[in-house]
């Protein structure tokens, strides 16, 4: 048994908290600085924060946590003393110095403004994590694999620490944080918002540092939520690759909940496609790549069908429609890709294509989902455009029956499986797959890889301009957070000829910095919370950001992204051509009469007036 005098320095005692309080000796006590001076006592017998006590029980080690149990008296020596002084901690701490374990079961302070860099069990256990000099990037999104990213993980595993509740109990109801409101559909508390002089003790439990606040935090609402991101004014069409999670309509008639994926009952599916349909309607976008529709076919009663249904109810009939490729599933996966698109913006031209197996060994299509590809006439700028939607292997299933285990370089598992797809996806359109004679090529969709990831560089490697990284650079993009870091799974990429028409690129964060709780789930809630957590908005819609992409410029002959003095000889030596002569040029053709006129080149010169007033800076 063992003797410990100290003062109570945080009670948390109760089975709705952590049954037991927090004692610290006073200050210096033990004259090494080194060392904690913190205990927590696992104890239900009465006590008062500034009590100076004397206890008996037994020093055991539960969770890795340092704890007195078996506690078989506690004296009250005094009351009302003064509490130790709360040490000053900053982040990230180190494995010397500034070792947590020095301070373990202490009262501590945080003077630096801390960001959340994840919520993702707020609502499940009441914690979230801090990290400090901002957000924590997921090591392959701004290094590269190998010991460079493992370099970076090791760094972001010193800089982050987890604030609790001060409760071990699970679902609690109200979740707390934010404060002063707590959670609600209304006010979140979102990644990369802040928390600013957080004070409290200093614990471990359950293989993490926690802090458990003794004094109500400071939230700043330093990343709320915003509108869909502006793009430039300049660019014809919109386009965008949104990872839907799972839309699955039951038998598409309002029965055959659960489904494989998603929704368990007809009730939670009307909630998750009350905010889907609203955030890809409030996109705007002209085209859609979906990733994680159901594989159910293309009929009237189909997942896509049904979502598309949804968009045209709430734009207007026929707004949206979607790529049927006349088959019943497209692989075997329950998933798959998908594309919807506004007719009155944009001509399919020809059928589409598909990518598998049986057109390229390289591309495994039992565990990548087969990408579509399909050919576009922008009717604004009279330019092709193929669109390729991919859904590659995910980093958390196992490859090991293809020998493409997880090695360790921070790519995790499937790593050479993602990235012989992306080859065979390079070498596919390069190959003109839809035959319609398509210079432009964009790639989007869920590849399951970081922007400094082998997929990527495979693609670059090929030709490809990564948009996110060019317009928003790979320190400040992200569309997914995942064990406390933020990056980008969802990509944009451009062929050579494609790249330079592209105005720019963005990605709406109305899903990767919202806490899971605010999604349409209805189980580990509270029946308040199924109602106070939900909105019929698109926040928490998925578990991914939408990406966003500007290009074309109409009157841009020479397809460099500006309408100028080149393109004005371009236009006039294209007068009088017509369609099968040498020279034709048919983005030319505005009026589509398979010859150039005068009437094209007034057309013309009113795209250029409209470029000249919208580029000045």
């Amino acid at each position: 048994m063992q003797h410990v005098e100290a003062v109570v320095s945080a009670d948390f005692q109760g089975s709705g908290n952590l049954n037991g309080f927090f004692v610290q000796q006073i200050d210096g006590a033990d004259a090494n600085p080194a060392t904690s001076e913190g205990l927590f006592v696992a104890s239900s017998l009465p006590v008062n924060v500034g009590d100076k006590i004397h206890i008996v029980g037994t020093v055991t080690e539960t969770f890795n946590m340092t704890r007195l149990e078996s506690v078989s008296s506690v004296d009250i020596c005094a009351t009302g003393n003064a509490l130790p002084t709360a040490v000053e901690v900053n982040l990230p701490f180190d494995n010397a110095d500034n070792n947590a374990e020095r301070w373990e079961g202490m009262l501590i302070r945080l003077p630096q403004t801390l960001t959340v860099s994840e919520n993702f069990n707020l609502g499940r256990f009441g914690e979230f994590l801090l990290s400090s000099g901002g957000r924590l990037m997921t090591p392959t999104q701004v290094a590269m694999p190998g010991q460079a990213a493992i370099d970076a993980a090791a760094q972001n595993s010193l800089n982050q620490l987890t604030v609790d509740d001060g409760s071990n109990i699970q679902n609690p109801d109200p979740v707390i944080y934010p404060q002063p409101t707590g959670l609600s559909a209304a006010t979140p508390l979102r990644s990369g918002d802040a928390v600013v002089g957080a004070t409290g003790v200093l614990a471990y439990d359950f293989g993490v540092y926690r802090l458990q606040p003794t004094q109500p935090l400071t939230f700043v609402a330093d990343n709320s939520r915003g509108p869909v991101p502006a793009l430039s004014a300049l660019g014809s069409l919109k386009v965008a690759s949104f990872n839907v999670l799972n839309y699955f309509n039951g038998n598409g008639v309002g029965g055959g909940f659960p489904t494989a994926r998603g929704a368990n009952t007809l009730v939670e599916f009307n909630r998750q496609r009350d905010k889907i349909i609203p955030a890809i309607h409030a996109l705007n976008a002209d085209v859609v790549g979906l990733m994680e529709i159901e594989n159910d076919g293309y009929g009237s009663s189909s997942a896509i069908a049904d979502l598309v249904n949804g968009l045209n109810q709430l734009a207007g009939a026929g707004t949206y429609a979607y790529i049927n490729p006349g088959l019943s599933k497209v692989g075997t996966d329950e998933i798959a890709v998908g594309i919807i698109y506004k007719p009155a913006k944009i001509t399919p031209v020809g059928a589409v294509a598909i990518l598998d197996s049986s057109v390229n060994p390289l591309f495994i299509d039992t565990k990548n989902r087969p990408a579509l590809a399909q050919t576009f006439l922008d009717k604004a700028s009279n330019k092709l455009l193929t669109v390729a939607v991919n859904h590659l292997k995910s980093k958390g299933s196992a490859c090991d029956d293809v020998n493409d285990p997880d090695t360790g370089d921070g790519q995790g598992n499937c790593n050479q499986t993602r990235t012989n797809a992306a080859q065979a996806l390079a070498t596919w359109l390069a190959g003109d797959p839809t035959h319609n004679g398509a210079n432009n090529a964009l790639i989007i969709g869920d590849l399951n890889s970081y922007a400094q990831e082998d997929p990527i560089t495979a693609l670059k490697n090929a030709g490809y301009q990564n948009l996110l990284e060019t317009f928003v650079g790979n320190q400040a993009a992200y569309s997914y957070v995942f064990d406390g870091a933020a990056g980008y799974l969802d990509h944009g990429l451009a062929n050579a000829a494609l790249a330079p028409q592209v105005k720019s690129a963005g990605e709406w964060h109305i899903n990767a910095d919202e806490p899971r709780s605010l999604d349409y789930n209805t189980e580990f809630k509270t029946a308040n919370q199924i109602s106070s957590f939900y909105a019929a908005d698109a926040y928490r819609s998925s578990d991914h950001d939408p990406l966003l992409i500007k290009l074309f410029v109409p009157g841009d002959l020479d397809n460099d992204g500006d309408v100028d003095g080149s393109d004005a000889n371009l236009i006039k030596a294209q007068v009088g051509k017509c369609s099968g002569k040498i020279g034709f040029n048919r983005e030319a053709d505005y009026d589509a009469t398979g010859c150039v006129s005068m009437a094209d080149y007034r057309t013309w010169y009113g795209y250029f007036n409209n470029y000249t007033a919208n580029s000045k800076p």
